[in-house]
């Protein structure tokens, strides 16, 4: 899917910011030839050798593949597992696919390669409910009640105080202190525990991905089960998928771009950590296939 980032007023006037850009890095000449050349990445050794090879079987299904199988998300036989880098996620990610979204055309299947733990498929209408968690899950999606990602704790504390209010008539009993004797420092400890518990509690642990084309999206975001979830909308950036959807503008990123891009911007506004491209990895194949795909339009004479 190529997935809308930031509002439609502001993309007349961001559209020049460079396509996965890096946070820090910005620029250079040599980097509007490659925009993703900034990028901290494994080595794609393994993938210049199984370019060369050719296609190769899926371990699992044996059909004849490139790279990777796009329906069992595992590597082909030439790409051995062990040369493919792992990311470590600070949360779960859910991907939603749109029924008709062409595997061998989508990006989701990336994340799941690279994340394997902490990516989950699913092909819609087969969905879970996430109904009772929904203070602490939201969905990337923009729209007229759409936050910014700097704006998710002070969100998800409002949706955390409504859920207990709703689920435990404590809410209406007398302050605790008055049900039983606790001595002072007890009391401190107790109040620091019940802290320590509602900031875990408005701790956002699962963020969901649709993967479809815009056109496909309605059926889907309109689904009950994915109703009163916080929506995130993320900032402008250029995308630098080569299957740009005809007449949307280039600020639709890809599915892989979309996680790639929050995922930075989650780990600077939330977690407050500078960014030292802990999860640039996620573009291993993006990068790689936008590399191959560059070059061979460059020798057809297209660019």
């Amino acid at each position: 899917m190529l997935i809308p980032s930031g509002s439609e007023n502001s993309q007349g006037l961001k559209r020049n910011t460079e396509c996965l850009e890096s946070p820090e890095l910005q620029t250079p000449s040599s980097f509007q030839d490659n925009p993703l050349q900034q990028l901290q990445l494994a080595s794609q050794e393994v993938l210049e050798k199984a370019k060369k090879s050719g296609r190769s079987k899926c371990p699992r299904c044996s059909s004849s593949r490139m790279f990777y199988c796009y329906t069992c998300f595992v590597p082909v036989e030439t790409v051995p597992t062990k040369e493919i880098p792992v990311v470590k996620l600070p949360l779960k990610i859910d991907i939603i696919k749109h029924p008709n979204e062409t595997d061998g055309k989508s990006t989701a299947v990336h994340a799941k390669l690279l994340a394997p733990d902490d990516v989950t498929i699913y092909k819609y209408p087969c969905i879970p409910e996430y109904e009772e968690k929904r203070h602490e899950i939201a969905l990337i999606f923009p729209g007229p009640n759409s936050i910014s990602v700097k704006d998710i704790a002070f969100h998800l504390q409002k949706y955390a105080k409504k859920g207990v209010c709703d689920s435990d008539d404590d809410c209406s009993r007398e302050p605790f202190l008055k049900q039983a004797k606790i001595e002072p420092e007890e009391e401190k400890n107790l109040n620091e525990c019940i802290s320590s518990n509602r900031s875990e509690g408005t701790r956002l642990k699962k963020i969901i991905f649709i993967d479809s084309t815009w056109n496909q999206t309605n059926k889907i975001i309109t689904d009950e089960r994915l109703q009163g979830l916080l929506q995130i909308e993320l900032k402008t950036r250029k995308t630098c998928f080569w299957r740009h959807q005809k007449g949307k503008p280039d600020t639709y990123l890809s599915t892989i771009e979309a996680i790639y891009y929050f995922l930075v911007d989650y780990h600077q506004e939330i977690l407050k950590e500078n960014y030292k491209g802990q999860y640039d990895n996620l573009l291993f194949f993006f990068s790689f296939m936008y590399t191959l795909i560059k070059n061979a339009k460059c020798c057809a004479g297209k660019e």
